[in-house]
């Protein structure tokens, strides 16, 4: 098994590549493009860019989480054919660079979901919380609008501000999936 962290890029997240080379025991990291929307083809020429900032900190790109899947595929609309190929074609140029693990996602709607990104422990201690009542009893775009004002700035995968400008259809586009 080796040891390795997940991280967010370096636009995108607040640990740096030399911190995390300072841990004992951690070889490489498992990341992301984050900038790509999903369903977008990632060039050979990113991945390759990717890999070398990982490397020039004496890492290596241990695995990918994740090539999201656009949610034509998830939802089998008509257009999801070209979606497929450049999944496929992103994960040839993926494995020409020699990243041979992937995560994928096919979670609906959103990458992931909390309904409290800092919920305080006994011990002062924050974690990530999810209430299935929470989720039941608010409007879609009222839970947006609260996760996404509670982020403190962050960009949340899955979360895109041009993605769910319209969740509300999103929903509405699932609602028969199963």
């Amino acid at each position: 098994m080796k040891m390795t962290l997940r991280w967010y890029g370096s636009k995108f997240d607040t640990v740096t590549l030399k911190q995390i080379r300072q841990i004992p025991g951690v070889v490489g990291v498992i990341t992301t493009l984050y900038d790509i929307p999903a369903g977008e083809l990632w060039p050979l020429d990113r991945i390759q860019a990717l890999k070398a900032e990982i490397e020039s900190a004496g890492l290596e790109l241990s695995g990918i989480e994740s090539v999201n899947i656009h949610d034509s595929i998830k939802i089998g609309s008509p257009d999801r054919e070209k979606y497929i190929e450049n999944y496929i074609e992103t994960l040839e140029n993926l494995g020409k660079c020699g990243i041979n693990m992937v995560c994928y996602n096919f979670m609906p709607v959103f990458d992931w979901t909390r309904t409290d990104l800092a919920k305080v422990r006994a011990d002062g201690s924050t974690v990530l919380a999810y209430d299935q009542s929470v989720v039941d009893a608010i409007d879609p775009q009222t839970f947006f609008n609260q996760t996404t004002s509670s982020s403190n700035g962050f960009a949340m995968p899955g979360w895109e501000p041009e993605r769910l400008a319209h969740v509300k259809e999103l929903f509405d586009a699932y609602k028969d999936v199963s």
